[in-house]
């Protein structure tokens, strides 16, 4: 019957060729858009993950309370004891020192004498050890426009726009002014070894990254860290994994009142991203639910277009004796087919326009020049295995429902008008 069908639907393309295309475009639609909120979102949320939040960060309750303003006077102290509890209870997580500070870049010139100035956003990583992955996990090298990764102590990259705004090359001496965590004033110079850009221009405009112990000995914070982040070893952010396991490390200090307590914050409870991961999982239901509407639409008016078209022959098949439902059915089972068909069709289509975006993207670098938001300057689409299937919902869906609407009027036909209309 199938193979009856299917004969029928490539055979008569006056009733099929317009379904085909309409159930192409909706799924081509479908698939493209959640590629491209999957990617814009996915990256947003992997881009803070990496330079900021962690999948999980642990700080001191005071640091927690007014962590925009960098407190390292409230910084974890024994930071060593704690990691290797951590590492014992949570085997499953990498976790890694950040400590991130502010002050004044000072450029001399060939006397000694200040040539240029500009604030900076200082980031220190572990970037001598290999183990801790911080290199790789913020992308560095790769990120670098000149120069070269900090191969000892007193060398630092600088963000590349920084660079070029204070003249500052390749092997030339920068001079930090700051302050400890102990409020003194701190004054150290740095060989700057290479320049990078991250696409982020939130902390290209002024970023500094050095070696974690020249952060620790310049800022007296020996064996402290201002954050702890942790990563899951799988490079995977789990939801409910994520906040489970920070439920549980807080439930041991929940009694303890000092502000220097420490206490863990999942990925979601930090820079309003929990309000970005349900709002990307909101959007992709809304996405597939209009357009299985709007197609649904389409194709019910489209279907009773062909059913008018196939009036006489749903007639003729009547006065044969075939009985309503047994046409009812097999004009059900055609839209599924066409559907079938579509939907491959459509799927393979998103599939090509979610690839060229994951490729080449959308580049919003111009829109994000004074923008203080962490989110990549180029939004791609990501290629999933769900984008395999997730078409066929739409797809589907709507076909049959428009053909089930437009074939109620099969029902509607009465026997003994049938002999009149046939009359020729």
């Amino acid at each position: 019957m199938i193979q009856f069908l299917l004969k029928g639907i490539l055979r008569d393309k006056s009733r099929s060729i317009l379904p085909i295309i309409v159930v192409s475009i909706g799924v081509a639609l479908t698939v493209v858009l959640s590629a491209y909120m999957n990617g814009a979102f996915g990256d947003m949320i992997d881009q803070n993950a990496r330079f900021e939040t962690g999948h999980v960060k642990i700080m001191t309750k005071a640091y927690a309370k007014n962590i925009a303003q960098l407190p390292n006077d409230l910084a974890l102290l024994e930071v060593d004891e704690l990691t290797k509890s951590l590492e014992k209870d949570y085997p499953e997580m990498q976790w890694v020192n950040r400590i991130r500070f502010g002050g004044l870049i000072d450029v001399p010139d060939g006397q000694g004498e200040s040539k240029g100035q500009g604030p900076a956003a200082g980031m220190a990583i572990n970037l001598f050890d290999e183990k801790s992955g911080e290199a790789k996990r913020m992308n560095i090298e790769k990120s670098l426009v000149k120069g070269m990764m900090p191969k000892k102590n007193g060398e630092a990259i600088i963000g590349d726009d920084f660079a070029k705004k204070l003249n500052v090359n390749i092997g030339d001496e920068v001079t930090y002014f700051g302050t400890t965590m102990n409020g003194s004033m701190t004054f150290q110079n740095f060989v700057v070894s290479g320049t990078i850009r991250f696409g982020a221009a939130a902390i290209d405009r002024g970023v500094i990254m050095v070696d974690i112990s020249d952060a620790q000995r310049m800022l007296d914070m020996e064996n402290g860290t201002g954050e702890l982040l942790g990563f899951s070893k799988l490079n995977i952010y789990e939801d409910e994994k994520v906040e489970f396991l920070a439920s549980n490390f807080n439930e041991k200090y929940a009694d303890d009142k000092d502000e220097f307590t420490p206490i863990m914050m999942p990925l979601r409870a930090q820079n309003n991203l929990g309000e970005i991961i349900d709002y990307s999982n909101y959007m992709s239901g809304i996405f597939i639910f209009i357009f299985v509407f709007a197609m649904s639409i389409v194709l019910w008016n489209t279907g009773l277009l062909g059913g008018l078209r196939r009036y006489q022959e749903f007639g003729i098949r009547l006065a044969l004796g075939e009985a309503k439902g047994t046409i009812y059915r097999r004009l059900i089972m055609e839209a599924i087919l066409i559907g079938m068909i579509g939907s491959i069709v459509g799927t393979l289509i998103g599939l090509a326009g979610a690839y060229y975006l994951q490729i080449v993207g959308i580049d919003i670098s111009g829109y994000m020049d004074n923008s203080t938001m962490l989110m990549p300057s180029v939004l791609r689409a990501k290629v999933t295995f769900e984008l395999f299937f997730i078409g066929f919902i739409p797809g589907l869906l709507a076909m049959v429902f428009g053909n089930m609407l437009s074939g109620i009027g099969i029902y509607k036909r009465e026997t003994a008008q049938l002999f009149k209309e046939l009359e020729v």
